[in-house]
């Protein structure tokens, strides 16, 4: 999804928190207390703490980019922070002041690798979209740490999605032992918005081969044909934040955001039906559908199954929520919502 603008109003809020710190002092604050669009939290069994990701815009962070910021808690209940993690490089291809968006912390093999959708619009495509709408560098980048909490370094001066697509919204997966990175391929550019595939180099900071594509947005029954103004053309199907879950009989599903007829935005799943990231996949109806989305599941250390998304969709209002999971063998459904 296209969220130029989203971020602006938040700025002076985020640049009071790193200039004060928590608003509750050392007790640290409720998910309620803080801004976080497009949640990602990640379970670090190592020291015993979630971390919980989010993006900020340019001028929040010390030194004017965008970034990453993360909090911390070791109860997903009072968290900690923010903590910069990463800010947009000045001397990379994107420019720092454009955003950085949907930032993801996965630990592979013995380091930690983030996955954020960074942007140059001064840089536009020069390929014709299928949309009357301008395409520029939009797409996601693979950078490294040592650690959970940063700092995340570049291992190339590229984004990691193939070349002049205009992507967002890069998740991991592994399959047989191969790195792949499922992104969207956004519908300013497509119009059917995509979820698709490329593989990745051993080490995670390029893609190898051509893409694949698993599915497209209009493939779900509920989908609405999503108009950002009044009088833009309607025939626009979004693809947002993809992520994978293996239930514990082995149903390989996604779980994937778009928006529905009421305009509402949704989080909603879709299963592989052979079990095999090339799918075919089919698209369920939504888990939730009340302008929640951009989600990821996680377990906590005492084994339960979480989904952590936002809502609302429109910052500076979004709050990540967190929901129990039952998996029941060939799916997942709410159990209970949390905060």
């Amino acid at each position: 999804m296209s969220r130029d603008g989203l971020y602006g109003v938040a700025v002076v809020l985020f640049a009071v928190q790193m200039l004060i710190g928590p608003v509750h002092g050392d007790e640290g604050r409720p998910l309620e207390a803080f801004r976080a669009h497009d949640p990602f939290i990640l379970a670090d069994s190592k020291n015993q703490t979630y971390y919980l990701y989010t993006s900020v815009t340019s001028g929040a962070l010390p030194r004017g980019q965008a970034g990453v910021v993360a909090y911390t808690s070791k109860d997903l209940q009072t968290w900690f922070g923010p903590k910069v993690v990463f800010e947009v490089p000045k001397d990379g291809w994107a420019n720092p002041a454009h955003g950085a968006w949907a930032p993801e912390v996965h630990q592979y093999k013995d380091k930690y690798y983030l996955f954020v959708t960074l942007h140059n619009r001064d840089k536009v495509y020069t390929e014709p979209p299928q949309t009357p709408r301008v395409t520029h560098m939009r797409a996601t980048q693979v950078f490294v740490s040592d650690r959970p909490d940063g700092p995340f370094k570049a291992m190339a001066d590229k984004p990691s999605t193939p070349d002049g697509l205009m992507t967002l919204d890069g998740t991991l997966y592994v399959e047989d032992g191969v790195p792949w990175m499922v992104y969207c391929h956004e519908w300013i550019q497509e119009t059917d918005g995509t979820i698709s595939a490329v593989r990745l180099s051993p080490d995670l900071s390029v893609s190898v081969g051509e893409p694949i594509l698993l599915f497209r947005g209009s493939d779900a029954p509920w989908i609405s044909p999503w108009q950002a103004k009044p009088d833009d053309p309607p025939r626009t199907f979004v693809t947002d934040g993809p992520f994978f879950y293996r239930t514990r009989t082995g149903k390989l599903l996604m779980i994937w955001s778009s928006w529905q007829e009421n305009s509402a935005y949704a989080q909603t799943v879709a299963y592989s039906l052979s079990g095999r990231l090339a799918g075919p996949w089919r698209q369920a109806e939504p888990l939730l559908t009340d302008d929640s989305g951009h989600g990821m599941i996680f377990k906590t250390f005492d084994g339960r199954l979480m989904l952590v998304c936002h809502r609302p969709t429109m910052s500076p209002q979004s709050r990540a929520r967190l929901h129990e999971l039952e998996d029941y063998g060939d799916g997942i459904r709410i159990k209970k919502t949390l905060n």
